[in-house]
């Protein structure tokens, strides 16, 4: 069952040289394949998202550019006392950050107003640093098995907005996470997930994103800010065998009580996510605005693969969430 979009095989550049949207880059992916060679300053917006779920902790960190601004950011949830811990930061300017333009290669990094984030990429995996003094330290090795692949997609709302993204879902990993409480080993049982995102925002934007792990199976699926361009970022990975799932979702929650059942829908997805713990986000800057509800939990439901079998992930951990952005 072949999506109907086009997958991209050899490297690409995602902008002509007038900084506007190659459309030879409109596709996806299964290997980081577009170089971000994003130009010049305004509604260009860079980050390095990677949330990592043990069976003690979860945990997210952001590094990002919205090019008047740098958002990092540091988040530990502790599943079992559901105490959370971290930092927030604004830097003006988003001064001192570096972000590559390609997925997978370099190095990513930024500090300040007390968070600091640091990613080294090499072609077998990924090492991962981040600081709050006082509060967090992790230090993580996350490996890239031969033959893990990932969901790679660009976005075109137009030529001047567009968006690179690389969705890349139960990756190994290994390290360690000091908290005030102690030291806690990251291995066994942990997964991580990156979100690799470059591109040129409209000014007002809602997404939906959940992504999901368990043994052999992930899921990645998306919802709403892909609507109407001809684009998904929905995939199943059996294996680690990307099988992309070419049609927009039907979301289903409560915007009242978030932590009641979700469901996302469509021919090839019956999905219900059950969350046990809701993180809200709120960013305030004047005309510049974000509030993100992710939630954390347990999927269960099925998903059909390329050669039409259905494959069931009951018991798969993860997180589902609604992002309204003004940026």
């Amino acid at each position: 069952m072949p999506t109907h979009e086009r997958e991209i095989t050899g490297p690409v550049d995602l902008c002509t040289p007038g900084g506007r949207l190659n459309p030879g880059a409109v596709g996806w992916t299964r290997r980081p394949l577009h170089r971000a060679n994003l130009r010049g300053w305004g509604r260009a917006k860079r980050w390095e998202y990677w949330g990592i779920v043990t069976p003690r902790h979860i945990i997210g960190l952001v590094a990002s550019s919205l090019d008047y601004a740098g958002v990092h950011g540091v988040y530990v949830l502790d599943r079992e006392t559901g105490e959370e811990t971290g930092r927030d930061g604004v830097v003006p300017f988003a001064r001192g950050a570096l972000f590559p333009d390609r997925s997978g290669v370099g190095e990513a990094s930024a500090r300040g107003s007390g968070v600091a984030v640091g990613v080294r990429q090499r072609p077998d995996g990924s090492r991962v640093r981040a600081l709050v003094p006082g509060a967090v330290d992790l230090d993580v090795e996350i490996p890239l098995p031969d033959g893990h692949e990932s969901l790679g997609v660009v976005i075109p709302w137009s030529s001047r907005r567009f968006q690179y993204t690389v969705k890349d879902v139960g990756r190994p990993v290994r390290g360690r996470l000091r908290l005030p409480s102690g030291d806690h080993e990251i291995g066994e049982g942990a997964f991580a997930v990156l979100d690799h995102g470059r591109g040129k925002w409209p000014y007002r934007m809602t997404w939906n994103w959940a992504a999901a792990s368990g043994p052999g199976l992930a899921l990645q699926l998306g919802g709403e800010w892909t609507d109407g361009t001809g684009m998904t970022e929905n995939a199943l990975f059996v294996g680690g065998r990307l099988h992309k799932i070419g049609e927009e979702l039907s979301w289903t929650y409560d915007r009242a009580d978030w932590l009641r059942p979700w469901t996302i829908r469509g021919a090839r997805v019956e999905a219900e996510f059950r969350p046990f713990h809701e993180k809200v986000a709120r960013t305030e800057l004047g005309i510049v605005g974000t509030e993100t509800h992710q939630c954390f939990g347990h999927f269960s439901g099925r998903a059909q693969a390329d050669d039409g079998t259905w494959i069931d992930f009951d018991g798969l951990t993860g997180w589902a969430e609604e992002a309204r952005q003004r940026w």
